[in-house]
């Protein structure tokens, strides 16, 4: 039985969702036709990325402080997955609303931080995703592809009992794609 793109967010989502809660909390609601598929987008964008940074070794709190402009790097990686995460919704005819996702990705992911440098975050992080999106260079192509590739990775190991490999084995993964995208911009 095929599953649509849509449910399979949503039941990522969930999954997510519950994973992340502590023991007193609420648990997630269990009903998918509650959740939506943008909704589903945008936390899972933000999952793969806190999971990225950590993965990484990185410190968004240190580089506050030391270099803030890897948080729009952040953002960035954030926005290339939600593209990603969104891009097979469009067979069912749901259209992404990237302007919302990046506000919902930063306040998410820069939670607490002021809104002057939320709205830094947001702009220069959404340049570096129009620049990646749009480069031609092969390596940009390949980080795109790669990234592609990983976000469907994602979202089969965590939705299909079948699958090869457990969600748990690609988030590392996103943490290398993350690292050399950081590298890449500390070059510049």
């Amino acid at each position: 039985m095929d599953i649509q793109y849509s449910k399979r967010i949503k039941l990522l989502h969930a999954l997510c969702l519950a994973e992340t809660l502590r023991d007193d909390e609420a648990k997630p609601n269990t009903d998918l036709n509650d959740y939506d598929a943008l909704a589903a987008a945008d936390y899972l964008s933000c999952y793969v990325t806190f999971k990225a940074i950590h993965a990484a070794e990185r410190s968004p709190l240190a580089e506050r402080t030391e270099n803030f402009d890897m948080l729009s790097v952040y953002q960035a990686y954030a926005l290339l997955a939600y593209a990603f995460f969104t891009t097979p919704l469009a067979k069912e005819d749901i259209a992404p609303n990237l302007q919302a996702a990046q506000i919902t990705i930063a306040k998410t992911l820069f939670a607490g931080l002021p809104d002057a440098e939320l709205i830094d975050i947001v702009e220069a992080g959404f340049h570096k995703f129009k620049l990646i999106g749009d480069a031609e260079a092969n390596h940009w192509a390949e980080f795109r592809e790669n990234l592609d590739k990983l976000t469907v990775a994602f979202v089969v190991a965590g939705t299909d009992d079948e699958s090869p490999f457990d969600k748990e084995e690609v988030i590392p993964l996103f943490g290398r794609l993350l690292s050399q995208l950081c590298e890449a911009f500390e070059n510049v």
